[in-house]
């Protein structure tokens, strides 16, 4: 396993909110057509971790899993 934190989605939990986007645009974002979530960075940046949190803390529908180091 690598060192660094890294990020999965469940699209199929996902309820679009975007509760993620508007915490972490660098490494979350929502598709056009479902407004479902669309991972851009699986291994963000460590200048994010603390976003990627609080995303993962605050949706509402526990589609975010995290791995931490």
């Amino acid at each position: 396993m690598s060192g660094r934190l890294r990020v999965a989605v469940d699209r199929d939990a996902c309820c679009g909110s975007g509760n993620c986007v508007r915490t972490a645009p660098e490494v979350f974002d929502q598709d056009e057509e479902l407004g479902l979530v669309v991972l851009r960075q699986p291994e963000p940046p460590e200048s994010e971790y603390d976003a990627v949190r609080e995303a993962a803390y605050n949706c509402p529908a526990a589609a975010i899993d995290l791995t931490e180091p």
